[in-house]
């Protein structure tokens, strides 16, 4: 037995997921890829949807498939429960309001929407602080306000691990910031950042917090209360949800006092050709027709995540985590990025000599799937030196096994290019 294979077996002991009951969910990963089972663990790009969700889309489409609050016919009124019943799934989940939570087309989208309503109380010389880690979803929208009002974008660094300096980003903090943007868990190295401590810390200056939790919440239990953010954005897509789907959690009384970010149908109490009067949040920032089946797709899987229980997965994927962060580092020529002491289940590395894009290209035809990349995150990309790493992302459906499939799988691309 190899020293992988013992290393594995040993961290599987307490485990609580069925993982086999949770496969067998999943229609997409019964699937061969170039001959070979799929071994799917490119889980930070998007997840594999489980059949509760597919049911559920497919139950809407073909039974109660209607325009949401204006009808009065009995398929519009069925769907508009299906929609405000799934608003107040979201919010037990994230411990909100149902009027806190602001449906979107994902985390880029309800980014965008603090940007330009929030951000649009901004003057020249107000300072909006990231931190090197961002996704570019939380750097440009940030850089186009800056733009538009004369604010100055200000960038807490990190350390050789991937975690945010704490005292640095103290430091950048003053009197003049205003907005603060930090992911909850970095899409490209996993470290999970001390959101609490930056709630609290920024709160001292008066600043309001918008965490990215796109690569939380499937990992995570997520209280916002907890937290004590102003605002907190995450997809759909990222939790076994529907693409094309998002939700914005905000704050009552900073909702409420927010422009609109788009002029259309059901934003609006009432409009003439002289005046329009909007309507509440969140209403007033869901302009047109929403993604009715996405947001009831998305209920699914958080009702579905909830039901496995969140702590169960965080643990199972706790052990993946390990057991691939062990058998990495017993390739020679391997080197993992992003060593933080505190991170979710995803691993990105290099191998010396072979671009990030030949590896994945080798473990695609061993049936690996992985992603490679700059992950849309360039400045962090250009802060350790790389132009792309390759990232095993991976979810409660994953298994040791495959952690295995994936070392064997780099240790073939090793052979090839050595």
């Amino acid at each position: 037995m190899s020293a992988t294979r013992t290393a594995t077996v040993n961290t599987s002991r307490g485990n609580a997921l069925d993982v086999a009951r949770v496969r067998a969910d999943f229609p997409a990963l019964h699937q061969q890829v170039n001959g070979r089972p799929l071994v799917y663990l490119d889980n930070a790009a998007t997840t594999q949807k489980p059949q509760a969700v597919l049911d559920a889309l497919l139950g809407f489409y073909s039974r109660d498939c209607a325009n949401v609050h204006r009808g009065v016919h009995a398929l519009s009124q069925r769907a508009t429960d299906a929609y405000e019943g799934a608003r107040e799934t979201v919010a037990r989940f994230l411990n909100a309001r149902p009027r806190e939570i602001v449906f979107t087309r994902g985390t880029t989208e309800a980014i965008n929407l603090v940007a330009y309503s929030y951000g649009s109380r901004l003057s020249p010389g107000d300072e909006i602080l990231i931190t090197e880690l961002e996704h570019h979803s939380n750097i440009v929208p940030w850089q186009m306000l800056a733009e538009r009002t004369g604010a100055r974008l200000r960038v807490a660094p990190i350390n050789d691990r991937g975690e945010i300096i704490l005292e640095e980003f103290q430091r950048l903090l003053g009197p003049r910031t205003r907005i603060v943007a930090v992911a909850h868990v970095s899409n490209a190295l996993g470290t999970v950042n001390p959101v609490e401590e930056i709630c609290r810390l920024a709160h001292t200056y008066g600043a309001r917090v918008l965490v990215d939790g796109a690569q939380a919440v499937p990992h995570l239990a997520v209280d916002v209360r907890a937290l004590d953010c102003d605002f907190y954005a995450f997809s759909g897509h990222k939790i076994y949800g529907p693409t094309g789907i998002g939700v914005l959690f905000g704050r009552w009384e900073l909702l409420e006092a927010m422009p609109p970010y788009q002029g259309g149908g059901d934003m609006i109490r009432s409009v003439t050709f002289e005046k329009t009067l909007y309507n509440d949040p969140p209403y007033r920032f869901e302009a047109g027709t929403p993604h009715i089946a996405g947001a009831i797709g998305l209920a699914a899987a958080i009702e579905y995540v909830t039901r496995l229980g969140l702590e169960e997965i965080r643990r199972h994927e706790q052990q993946l985590l390990q057991a691939a962060t062990r058998a990495l580092e017993e390739i020679p020529g391997v080197r993992i990025v992003g060593t933080a002491a505190h991170k979710a289940a995803v691993v990105s590395f290099v191998l010396d000599g072979v671009h990030p894009h030949d590896v994945a290209t080798v473990l695609d035809h061993e049936g690996v799937a992985v992603r490679a990349g700059h992950h849309c995150a360039q400045p962090l990309m250009e802060r350790f030196g790389l132009p792309a790493t390759t990232r095993a992302s991976f979810a409660l459906y994953n298994t040791l096994e495959e952690v295995d499939a994936l070392a064997r799988a780099v240790r073939r691309a090793r052979e090839l290019f050595d």
